[in-house]
């Protein structure tokens, strides 16, 4: 649920997947590179470099900038077409300009294709603003990252040997609400159920945490539920009115929201968002069964539509709205230093870990962030979000100064695709080309 594939299961091997299971149109370029871009002999900086621009040209990075407009939009198109999703929007902001590759349709039945205002549910890129709250806290002296989370919220498992940062980290071993069988359960009696963080956490402590604090990383939204508590209590108000005050407002965020937890709709202009069976293959990412996905290519099993699903069940992990025009003002704002002053922005920064002791080179996560460099020149700061209706991603390359939004209305393909992500090596090869240094398709 609410997640990009990659902060579970690292970012090298979602893209090699990717490159096995995505067909590039002919005549377009493939995606060897983009498989493999993760998986060159570079090497990952001790310190997390400056997100200075580099003026155009001035970077090693072999690309295609100014991109080429019409090959973008012809290769989301088809590969859109093959994972039959009904609509998407990518959005590419360069020096060189900004390229936009719209598909399909906001609503079956319907032809309205998406554009940069159409709002649509961020699912767990909602993470990334709840970090930036609690760091912006922290930055005023009424928290501090070394706090135990029980000195906020009591009942939590091990919560006096938890800090701050390992929930931030996804670092503190508390089990993923969303993965139990009673969380699908009940949303698929019920998407419109209301839910409180409370309910969510007792899901989650019912059972036993999957490893001692700090000493291992697993993606849980458990985290993130505990982390709007306590912004809640530190910052003495709702967390939607933090949100707003805080980030959207100085930003000019003004098609952000998270909404309130008896909201169950979008604002105008919004895409409806779609997915086949039931919740469970977005919470958990159960695979489609072959008969389900003979089902889906014949037509004989159509898609849910999740558009008025009731997300209180997310909230500070994945429940907030916005439009790819917004996330990327956003993810822009927050890497390039225009939400935390400078000292809390390297603190940001410096949080970044291996999510994978043994490969201290490879993908990174710290305070609400992921971060990758997958060239000399190149190195992203991205987060994704998957919910039952749509999926997406959003990042910024710190040396490029490139930003990509991507967004669709259908969580996962027939094949078990997460839609935005299947196209996101499409894009970067539009993008960087296929001189990134190649190398062997890793197995996971």
């Amino acid at each position: 649920m609410m997640k990009i594939s990659w902060a579970k299961d690292g970012f090298a091997a979602r893209l090699a997947e990717l490159r096995r299971r995505v067909t590039r149109p002919v005549g377009f370029a493939g995606l060897a590179a983009c498989a493999a871009f993760l998986l060159t002999g570079c090497s990952v900086a001790s310190t997390v470099p400056s997100t200075a621009a580099v003026a155009p040209g001035a970077g090693s990075v072999p690309g295609r900038l100014p991109i080429d407009q019409a090959a973008l939009q012809a290769a989301v198109e088809t590969a859109a077409d093959q994972m039959m999703v009904p609509g998407a929007l990518v959005l590419v902001r360069t020096p060189q300009g900004t390229y936009r590759a719209v598909v399909g349709t906001t609503e079956l039945g319907a032809q309205t294709p998406p554009a940069g205002d159409t709002h649509f549910r961020i699912a767990s890129n909602t993470k990334t603003m709840t970090a930036a709250l609690i760091v912006l806290l922290a930055q005023d002296g009424k928290l501090k990252f070394s706090d135990p989370v029980s000195k906020y919220v009591p009942g939590v498992p091990n919560g006096e040997h938890i800090t701050l940062a390992d929930l931030l980290k996804m670092r503190s071993g508390l089990y993923g609400y969303t993965g139990a069988p009673e969380m699908a359960a009940a949303m698929d009696a019920d998407l419109a159920k209301v839910w409180t963080p409370q309910e969510v956490l007792d899901i989650a402590f019912k059972r036993p945490p999957n490893f001692a604090p700090n000493t291992d990383y697993e993606y849980s939204n458990t985290n993130y539920a505990l982390l709007g508590l306590v912004a809640e209590k530190v910052g003495g108000r709702p967390l939607a009115e933090q949100f707003t005050d805080r980030l959207y407002a100085p930003l000019g965020l003004r098609q952000t929201s998270l909404p309130a937890a008896t909201d169950d709709t979008l604002p105008q202009p919004f895409s409806r968002g779609y997915m086949y069976g039931g919740t469970a293959y977005a919470l958990v990412d159960d695979p489609y069964p072959a008969d389900m996905q003979a089902a889906i290519r014949a037509g004989t099993l159509k898609p849910i539509d999740y558009t008025n699903q009731n997300p209180s069940y997310a909230t500070a992990a994945g429940g907030a709205i916005s439009t790819a025009d917004d996330l990327a003002k956003w993810i822009d704002g927050l890497v390039s230093g225009k939400v935390l002053n400078a000292d809390f922005q390297q603190q940001w920064r410096d949080s970044l870990q291996a999510e994978d002791p043994a490969t201290p080179d490879g993908q990174q996560y710290g305070y609400g962030i992921s971060y990758q460099r997958f060239a000399p020149n190149a190195a992203m700061y991205y987060h994704g979000g998957e919910l039952p209706g749509f999926n997406s991603f959003m990042g910024h390359d710190v040396d490029n100064d490139v930003t990509v939004v991507i967004w669709t209305n259908l969580t996962v393909s027939p094949e078990g695709k997460t839609t935005a992500q299947a196209l996101l090596p499409i894009v970067l090869d539009e993008i960087y080309g296929l001189d990134l240094v190649p190398a062997p398709t890793p197995t996971r």
